[in-house]
């Protein structure tokens, strides 16, 4: 027997001695507890009244159990359906969310299918890369967890489009500024890197470094903590870009405006592999008016500059 029908015997077997116990109480009970001035034959009334009264508290009790009985009974179904409804809430919860992320997943998987067009006879390719860099943003926004792979693949789709052949070539490197802008889908990349939610973990570092970005437009672009080690910035719009802590270490930010960037903690002179410091180049004149404070580490020239000396002194007062 199964403790479901154990139980429902067990209930029916109280319920049927409930009933005998109570039926026993009405017919005998006066009796029973006050038997010394009760009459057995011959029943006056002032035993019926006695006798009476006793019954009518009796099925006064009775009808009160009954009524617990029922509340509890109530209750107990309440207590059960909500239990039942937000077991049904859970479930419809976790299959919404694994249809989401289904979706995520499909949306991903397709974004990098765009995202590796590689230009034809037919087309560039253009506009499919612009859709996978777009999707991938909509993942990022909608799924926090997702946010730091997204901006890892961003970060190398620049890294490998943008890819600078000849960090040490200075004669390029006096040829190309004052260069082209960035291809398209490029500078998608950079400004979906640049606008990507606050949150406050997952957000993902940012590693464009050995990349040329000259005349990338990052204006107001959020880039605290990313890397732009040996990037090519030549004329790059910068102005008002959120840099802190960033590593600028041999970065070419020559003709780059600077104006208001936040240049707090960010290091614009690192040592490389080999020991040697790496300073960024930038003048004291493009940085006057960038956000620094004494966290910024600064390429000795732009340091000992007098005008730029004065300047921050002139700020500090």
């Amino acid at each position: 027997m199964t403790t479901k029908k154990r139980a429902r015997w067990l209930l029916i077997a109280a319920v049927t001695v409930g009933v005998i116990a109570f039926g026993l109480l009405l017919w005998k009970g006066p009796w029973w507890f006050d038997g010394a001035h009760l009459r057995a034959k011959d029943l006056q009334p002032a035993d019926g009244v006695v006798i009476t009264g006793f019954r009518t508290a009796l099925v006064a009790v009775g009808v009160a159990l009954t009524a617990a009985v029922g509340l509890l009974y109530t209750h107990r179904n309440h207590q059960a359906t909500l239990d039942q409804l937000e077991h049904t809430r859970t479930k419809d919860r976790e299959q919404a969310e694994l249809t989401r992320e289904s979706q995520y997943t499909d949306l991903y998987v397709d974004a990098i299918k765009l995202l590796a067009t590689k230009d034809s006879s037919e087309g560039s390719g253009l506009t499919e890369r612009l859709g996978g860099i777009y999707a991938l943003e909509r993942v990022m926004r909608d799924s926090e967890k997702d946010q730091a792979m997204v901006v890892q693949i961003l970060a190398a789709f620049v890294r490998q489009r943008a890819r600078r052949e000849d960090p040490e070539d200075e004669n390029l490197s006096g040829q190309i500024h004052g260069g082209l802008r960035p291809a398209d889908d490029v500078q998608a990349a950079l400004t979906v890197l640049g606008r990507r939610p606050r949150r406050e973990q997952n957000e993902g570092l940012i590693d464009l470094s050995f990349t040329d970005l000259s005349r990338a437009d990052l204006l107001l672009g959020r880039f605290n903590y990313a890397s732009f080690k040996r990037a090519r910035l030549n004329d790059a719009f910068l102005a008002g870009t959120e840099l802190s802590k960033a590593d600028l270490g041999g970065a070419d930010l020559r003709g780059a405006v600077l104006s208001f960037a936040d240049l707090r903690g960010a290091k614009l002179i690192v040592a490389d592999v080999s020991g040697c410091p790496a300073e960024a180049k930038v003048t004291a004149v493009q940085l006057l008016d960038a956000k620094m404070d004494a966290t910024t580490v600064l390429p000795q020239a732009v340091a000992r500059d007098p005008l730029f000396q004065q300047q921050m002194q002139e700020k500090s007062e």
